[in-house]
């Protein structure tokens, strides 16, 4: 039974539904991290919001650890690259607060428009200063949106019901989805020359770290009000506290800050600033609709295999699983078979998917292949780092697909290219269900792999068969089953061997001596 740790404080459903999907789960939250890297070698999952911090060393004592589940969007908390290094999927909750979020972005809006914050306080001081809070409407205004994904399409829909024009900067939306959510796509030049109000909704990372900054402020609207629920990071602060104290921009909001908790800030005290502590996923709703969610997604990987919201990892659907796993096995056989019988370093990879199976999802196919294909190189790796480890090596993959095939219903042909020559394997699945090497270097042969085989490239010259049988014969080794291939016209052929067991080095020295033989592989699956 799969293991989880729950680490952060969550909804207790999250608990409840780990248990019905046959889990078995712990909560122990408040951990220190010499706490967690003591125990975390017992757990298969580890479900987190945003107090535990997953670092290269808790990955490390992370010995049988294959996912992490963020209860929410963010996951500046989780090394994600060393959690790919080591195997581990990495999941986050993307659709569980992303109303809560957007709302909040749309409340921190209307309270710059009208001074809210600055009014109650000076109301509950017994003033009455009417004539100072002067605000501004958000009826016919310009919002411009840096970023327009799940939460800035949630707001550009309530901005556009409030009468506000909106503005988009996303690399990634596309003409026809801006038409669809009534906006209008820009360039970020664009979008500082003419927006009334700022909001941003994208991660933190290279592109967007200090995305608002001096530069950019002087190319905004005297007056102009900026938001930010998203990351802290976004904004340059001391650049934004100097547009603030000279009146160029209006007024700001943010839930979020560079250091976090922001217990002391230059920006406090600011007037012109309003400022929560990262709320903008805080409602009931969202932290119950998180903690399903992770729940949902962690166990049914766990159970099923099925991927979903994966940072790191092609996302398998519950119902794609079943299909995938059959086609997985063959996958993992053909690049356990490449790796085996090949003997010089890879430059290329083509995955050619004919028939049926190009319906399928391929990404976890290929990762699983090339999985196989690089543990003849490496212990550690598996389907979520396989990819980038082959990246690494400087290993180009590529796909193809067709919708049928002549011979097959399904056809997977794996095209090696390596330092010295070109090598091909292709294999199907016999009755839906059974992997099946059906071609070896052009050569048809049909065989199924077994525990320990003998791949032999050979001569096709009377005598082999003999030869090898004598000599197999005489060290006591039981040839379990025994296929042979040739192309009709060449001199070249290929034999497959099962064997009820390894052979040894002198064994193998034997067979590698034989007249008709140019190369042997012992192989074991």
């Amino acid at each position: 039974m799969p293991k989880v740790l729950i680490s952060d404080k969550m909804n207790k459903l999250a608990e409840d539904i780990f248990k019905a999907k046959g889990v078995e789960v712990d909560v122990k939250t408040g951990l220190k991290p010499e706490e967690l890297i003591a125990i975390i070698g017992e757990y298969d999952g580890l479900a987190i919001r945003s107090s535990t911090t997953v670092t290269p060393e808790v990955l490390a004592a992370a010995k049988n650890l294959k996912v992490i589940g963020r209860a929410g969007i963010g996951v500046d908390n989780v090394d994600v690259k060393a959690a790919s290094s080591c195997g581990v999927i990495v999941m986050n909750t993307p659709f569980g607060n992303s109303i809560t979020t957007a709302e909040h972005a749309i409340a921190m809006m209307f309270a710059l428009a009208r001074d809210i914050p600055a009014a109650n306080a000076s109301t509950h001081a017994g003033k009455w200063e009417k004539n100072r809070f002067m605000g501004v409407e958000v009826y016919n205004k310009v919002l411009g949106l840096i970023g327009c994904g799940n939460i800035g399409s949630i707001v550009a829909n309530r901005a556009i019901g409030l009468k506000m024009s909106v503005l988009a900067y996303d690399p990634f939306l596309s003409a026809e989805r801006a038409v669809e959510l009534g906006v209008k796509k820009v360039e970020l030049d664009e979008l500082f020359e003419n927006a009334d109000f700022i909001t941003l909704h994208v991660p933190k990372n290279d592109k967007t770290k200090n995305i608002i900054n001096k530069d950019s402020i002087a190319k905004m609207k005297k007056g102009v009000r900026i938001i930010n629920c998203a990351r802290g990071g976004l904004i340059n602060e001391d650049d934004l506290k100097a547009a603030l104290d000279s009146g160029h921009v209006a007024g700001a909001a943010l839930d979020v800050f560079d250091v976090e908790p922001a217990k002391e800030h230059p920006l406090f005290g600011n007037e012109k600033l309003i400022c929560t502590p990262h709320l903008g996923a805080s409602t009931d709703e969202a932290q119950v609709n998180v903690a399903i969610q992770v729940a949902e997604q962690m166990g049914d990987y766990l159970m099923t295999g099925a991927i979903t919201n994966a940072l790191n990892m092609p996302s398998v659907t519950a119902e794609e699983a079943p299909r995938l796993n059959k086609y997985i096995k063959l996958m993992e056989q053909l690049g356990s078979f490449a790796g085996q019988i090949g003997d010089t370093g890879v430059k290329s990879v083509q995955i050619a998917y004919e028939g049926s199976v190009s319906d399928l999802n391929t990404k976890p196919l290929t990762a699983a292949l090339m999985a196989s294909l690089l543990k003849t190189v490496s212990d550690s790796v598996n389907m979520v780092n396989a990819i980038p480890m082959a990246e690494s090596k400087g290993i180009k993959i590529s796909e193809m697909t067709a919708s049928s095939h002549k011979d097959f219903r399904s056809l997977v042909t794996v095209t090696i290219e390596s330092e010295t020559r070109t090598r091909a394997i292709a294999g199907t699945l016999f009755t839906g269900r059974e992997p099946r090497i059906v071609n070896i270097e052009g050569v048809p042969i049909e065989a199924a792999l077994t525990k320990d085989m003998l791949f032999i490239r050979n001569d096709d010259k009377p005598g082999l068969i003999g030869a090898l049988g004598s000599v197999l014969g005489n060290a006591g080794q039981n040839i379990a089953d025994f296929r042979l291939g040739r192309v009709e016209g060449s001199d070249s052929a290929v034999c497959l061997i099962s064997l009820d067991a390894p052979l040894s080095d002198a064994l193998m020295k034997d067979v590698s001596n034989l007249p008709q033989v140019k190369t042997a592989k012992r192989l074991s699956f």
